[in-house]
């Protein structure tokens, strides 16, 4: 049976649904928000059958150049019954290229590569995208294990300096809105050192702003001064690092292995019982990264649903596009840089 599609416009119901079907916190109504303010359409769409609600789905959407029309884009979703993946994805497919002509669906949903929800896309019409705009290779810990059995499957120096730190005279806890500019001053030094490219402040201002308690900001202090931070978001399933950096004392301190130990169990106590470290590579972060547990974890990836006869246009002009995007904040970063020098 086909599935109705109503747009959602009430906040509160939202985030209930989302929370109701262990929605990821990129589903929730403050992320789109956010989304909506830099750049982005967004749409919250309901997903029913008859009268009951049985999915949803925050649909975010990208004007494109002619002949495109628009990118339709789910982070981490949809989010609905088990079982009824397909019947969301198509609905709102036809939701998508009925109402705003997009070339394509793309999704990236937070089920793992072996659930057969993923096994089910090729016959939904999907193919995999090389495009990815979320990392599917992570590390998710059950929060639902005592802290005794998180603690055993780290690896024995991440328990060592999760102790070290934690004698060292540093104060961990959740930060003011006062103090966000302290950390996005870290954020900015970290980004420098390492070399990668970050918003403009108003962007992480407006997530806080916009999440209020579903984006958690922990900072450990020494005295007034934030050394390290750890930026989270949070469904009642699902938490989710979005940022973090350290200040060269912080790093000499080691204050993010206590930091994070603190995050962790912050959300532990919530009743959150995923926490996903939001992607894995091949370098020093991630290294950290995989010491906190004995196992990785493979989302299902990047899937693309062609809408339009363009699609295959679309496949090629979108990689030269982002390559052109990413020199071209390569020297706005430079510049910057030398700037601040």
């Amino acid at each position: 049976m086909t599935l109705s599609v109503t747009p959602c416009t009430d906040p509160t119901r939202w985030n209930e649904y989302v929370n109701q079907f262990n929605g990821h916190p990129q589903q929730l109504w403050g992320w789109g928000k956010t989304k909506a303010d830099h750049g982005w359409r967004v749409e919250r769409l309901l997903l029913s059958e008859g009268s009951g609600v049985v999915g949803t789905a925050q649909l975010l959407l990208r004007p494109l150049p002619f002949p495109f029309r628009a990118l339709a884009y789910i982070p981490r979703g949809p989010q609905g019954q088990p079982g009824r993946e397909n019947a969301m994805l198509d609905a709102v497919a036809g939701w998508a290229k009925a109402h705003h002509g997009a070339v394509a669906l793309t999704i990236e949903p937070d089920w793992d590569d072996a659930a057969p929800a993923t096994a089910a896309l090729p016959a939904a019409g999907f193919r995999r995208s090389t495009n990815t705009i979320l990392i599917p290779r992570t590390l998710i810990l059950d929060l639902t294990l005592s802290e005794e059995d998180l603690l055993a499957g780290m690896s024995k120096k991440h328990r060592q300096y999760i102790r070290k730190s934690g004698r060292e005279d540093l104060d961990y806890r959740a930060v003011t809105a006062a103090e966000i500019p302290q950390c996005l001053a870290v954020y900015k030094e970290t980004a420098e050192r390492a070399g990668f490219g970050i918003h403009e402040d108003r962007y992480y201002q407006d997530i806080f702003e916009n999440l209020g308690a579903d984006s958690p900001v922990y900072a450990a202090f020494k005295g007034n001064d934030v050394v390290a931070f750890l930026w989270l978001s949070a469904s009642g399933h699902t938490a989710f690092e979005l940022y973090g950096g350290m200040s060269e004392e912080g790093e000499r301190l080691r204050a993010n292995y206590a930091l994070k130990w603190f995050a962790i169990r912050e959300m532990k106590d919530r009743g959150v019982t995923r926490y996903d470290f939001n992607g894995l590579l091949n370098d020093g972060v991630s290294k950290f990264k995989t010491g906190w547990a004995q196992h990785e974890d493979l989302l299902a990836g990047t899937w693309d649903k062609p809408l339009s006869p363009l699609y295959p246009v679309f496949t090629t002009a979108l990689p030269l596009a982002k390559t052109a995007l990413r020199r071209a904040r390569g020297v706005a970063s430079s510049v910057a840089a030398r700037v601040r020098r």
